[in-house]
């Protein structure tokens, strides 16, 4: 946040202030997360709350570098993040702050309950895509078949199952129709409440009429309408969970991300999650990452099959989802499958929306691209090759 300089200087100056006026700063912003919706509000309270303390101290601090420094960070926070200079603070003692259905505070009371300060808690992402591509929360990808009804995710807190329907004839890839997502009642913060979409029908409310739940004054629990019929978020504050629909084409998407602990808080019997262990060895398309390509007709060189039945040649796919993706990352081979497969270019949209949501979501900016495993057969960073499953031959394909 601010880049404080060595806090001994201010006990050189025992009549300034600035040392109280950045621990409170900090007590207030510690538990904030950029990734929740909040954050901006939350954050600009805190810096209102500094800047009042700084000018109170103003006179006494006069010759502090320290408190110089603050100033000059302050003012560029504040422009950072559109704050106003008018407006709320915080209206509690730090260290006294509890709101028990808001999951980024939980850790905060946890520290000063405890003798031993606890870390932030750490996020995980799960993306499902396309026919369909899927990023778990250990960040592994897999493409798969994984036809009818499969949990995504099924925990104390959570439970997400999609339905997944073919796209072509003759091909096994499928895309998904139908999400439904289950949030378990929790302490006073919400009730049960039950989300449902499908393709032409993604509501902005959950299945009894509500776009919230608990108390509609704290909205613990409440849902965002981004683009009307398009694009829904969900924000659960009180597990620290986000989660991202869209319908692109006639398919749908989801992007969520929650914490580690409660992503792991399950059952032995509840062990059939995609989102946490990926899809069976039986459902598999692609090979340890690697997409097949897919071309339907017979064993022929790649300059024969001038006219795939999906409408695409290798060439014009791979133009096409450069147009969208320019990092040739897993999402950009995803978006050249999927328009091979089914010659659909809304496919190619849905996977530059799943990149979208990753950078949107993912806590770790470094780990938002995912490139194939180079060498073997098969699509990849360095690998000159693709090749083509579930024919009577193996088709390989030099890729230009």
């Amino acid at each position: 946040l601010l880049s404080l300089l060595c806090l001994g200087d201010c006990q050189l100056h025992t009549s300034c202030g600035i040392h109280k006026c950045t621990t409170d700063f900090v007590s207030f912003t510690s538990h904030l997360n950029a990734a929740l919706e909040d954050f901006d509000l939350e954050f600009c309270k805190a810096l209102r709350a500094y800047s009042v303390c700084t000018y109170r101290n103003s006179k006494v601090c006069r010759g502090n570098l320290v408190y110089h420094s603050a100033v000059l960070g302050i003012s560029d926070l504040m422009t950072q993040r559109n704050c106003t200079k008018d407006g709320p603070t915080p209206s509690t003692n730090p260290e006294m702050t509890h709101d028990p259905c808001n999951y980024s505070g939980h850790t905060e009371v946890r520290e000063h309950q405890g003798a031993v300060k606890t870390s932030l808690p750490r996020y995980l992402f799960c993306g499902l895509f396309g026919d369909p591509h899927l990023r778990t929360f250990k960040d592994h990808f897999q493409t798969c078949q994984v036809e009818g009804a499969w949990p995504l995710i099924d925990n104390n807190y959570l439970s997400v199952q999609v339905t997944n329907v073919p796209v072509v004839p003759g091909s096994s890839a499928t895309a998904t129709n139908k999400i439904t997502i289950i949030f378990k009642s929790y302490q006073d913060c919400t009730d049960q409440k039950v989300y449902q979409a499908m393709t032409d029908d993604l509501p902005a409310a959950f299945v009894d009429g509500t776009t919230s739940g608990g108390d509609g004054n704290t909205r613990s629990l409440h849902i965002v309408e981004k683009v009307s019929g398009k694009y829904i978020e969900m924000h659960a504050r009180y597990i620290g969970t986000t989660v991202y629909i869209r319908q692109l084409g006639h398919y749908l998407t989801l992007a969520i991300r929650m914490p580690q602990e409660l992503v792991m808080a399950y059952e032995e019997s509840q062990d059939l999650q995609l989102c946490v262990n990926g899809c069976p060895s039986s459902e598999r398309i692609d090979q340890s990452g690697r997409l097949p390509l897919p071309v339907m007709g017979k064993l022929l060189p790649w300059s024969a099959v001038s006219h795939p039945r999906s409408g695409y040649t290798l060439e014009t796919a791979t133009t096409k989802c450069h147009e969208k993706i320019l990092v040739k990352d897993i999402y950009f081979y995803s978006c050249v499958f999927d328009l091979l497969t089914t010659g659909d270019a809304n496919f190619t949209a849905a996977a530059h929306s799943a990149l979208q949501d990753v950078e949107a979501l993912h806590p770790s900016k470094e780990h938002w691209h995912i490139f194939p495993r180079s060498g073997g057969r098969g699509v990849g960073r360095d690998s000159k090759f693709f090749i083509s499953l579930g024919l009577p031959c193996l088709i390989l394909v030099e890729y230009l």
